[in-house]
């Protein structure tokens, strides 16, 4: 079907994508250069120069579709954003340059829905302003937190405030001196309804209290800021920090998570793309057994196979995106849960088999093929593993059929 992206909308994406040909792409060198000089908790300086290049040309805040007209940017709705997204998955480190980074975007989007004005004031003007980055503090260690209902931080009221006790991890980001304020979501009433228990609340990251453990890394990577483990012991934080009312935290992290995957589904779009891209481009230059490699029957069915489910992918999303525009989150969930499982999970694919055609380069430093699949594939556990995904979608099918169905039998 045609897709009705706006003249606006259309505009942008023809800008972000001279953006990338003109700007990002040839700065990769120099910023894997300067990442090594400054480590992986480190800010490459020649983010500066390409996030000035961006705001020059009016390419930032492009994410959020209801952005406060006092704030900067040009905001797009979810269907005219997504070839953005597509356009930024070529290169890690784009999404950044734009503002338009996780988790820095759902989070933006909490603040701005459910911020009080001094906690607009404080970490939302600087977050679209670029100034700091953010975490989400979600995932927990000692809980299976694919079921959220599981979070055990106690976020206790106490006087004029809260005061937080736990643990969590994978809170990426958080490592960056960058990362000035967290979002934690942690149980104020265990004994509410199960989808009632939790809440959220900001927590700016120098409050006493809060510290840092390990860092897991993901496939031997260390991504920029990491995915540490955090550590809340009697952090108190004023009660206007609280996000919403309490109790409606799942609710909101459910309102947050579904344009995240857009994001992400269409950014592992953009990475299958580049991939496909260096298949044929290797397979043009390596020779075997008396021909190039594009001149065997098994490359050519990989390249085509690549592109026919890059095409089908991208159908989808931009269907998914249409529906959270015109119908709402609500309704397009079942299409949200499926993008969520079938996207990473083709690029991870078309990846794979581009290492396939560079050989032992493939896995090495060399190309950004080995770093592009561990991204891919830890996609299938972030934002909720493929199970649940796949859970909600039969459960939906089902009800289709049979209303009164319910996930757990009475038996």
């Amino acid at each position: 079907m045609a897709y009705g992206f706006s003249e606006q909308g259309m505009a942008v994406q023809q800008a972000v994508r001279r953006f990338m040909d003109d700007f990002v792409l040839p700065a990769e060198p120099a910023y894997y250069a300067q990442l090594e000089e400054v480590g992986p908790e480190g800010y490459p300086p020649i983010l500066d120069r390409l996030k000035a290049a961006a705001i020059e040309r009016d390419l930032w805040n492009l994410f959020l579709p209801h952005l406060a007209p006092e704030h900067p940017g040009t905001p797009l709705s979810n269907l005219d954003y997504a070839p953005v997204s597509e356009a930024l998955g070529h290169v890690s480190f784009a999404p950044e340059v734009l503002n338009c980074a996780a988790p820095d975007t759902g989070n933006m989007e909490i603040l701005h829905l459910y911020g009080s004005d001094r906690v607009k004031r404080e970490w939302l003007v600087p977050l679209l302003q670029g100034e700091i980055r953010s975490a989400f503090s979600m995932t927990e260690p000692d809980t299976a937190s694919s079921d959220a209902t599981n979070i055990g931080l106690r976020i206790e009221r106490d006087g004029d405030g809260y005061v937080l006790n736990g643990r969590k991890w994978f809170s990426s980001g958080a490592g960056s001196p960058r990362c000035r304020v967290l979002i934690a979501m942690g149980k104020t009433d265990p004994d509410a309804p199960p989808h009632q228990q939790q809440s959220m609340v900001v927590v700016p990251r120098d409050t006493p209290g809060v510290s840092l453990g390990m860092s897991p890394t993901i496939f031997g990577y260390h991504d920029r800021g990491g995915h540490p483990e955090v550590v809340y012991r009697d952090v108190r934080v004023p009660a206007d920090h609280l996000r919403g009312a309490e109790g409606t935290g799942f609710a909101i992290a459910q309102a947050r998570l579904g344009p995240g995957r857009i994001h992400h589904c269409m950014r592992s779009i953009g990475a299958a793309e580049r991939a496909l891209r260096l298949m044929v481009e290797r397979s043009l230059e390596r020779h075997a057994f008396g021909s190039s490699l594009a001149h065997k029957g098994l490359v050519q069915d990989w390249i085509a196979e690549s592109r026919i489910e890059i095409d089908m992918a991208r159908q989808y999303v931009l269907h998914t995106a249409q529906l959270m525009d015109t119908l709402g989150n609500r309704a397009a969930a079942t299409e949200i849960a499926a993008i969520k499982v079938a996207v990473p999970r083709m690029a991870a694919t078309v990846i794979d088999r581009a290492i396939q055609v560079h050989g032992a380069a493939g896995l090495t430093q060399v190309f950004p093929l080995a770093h592009m699949y561990a991204q891919q594939r830890s996609l299938r556990i972030a934002d909720g593993p493929d199970e649940v995904h796949k859970m909600t979608i039969a459960r939906r099918e089902i009800r289709r059929h049979h209303p009164g169905f319910r996930l757990t039998s009475a038996g």
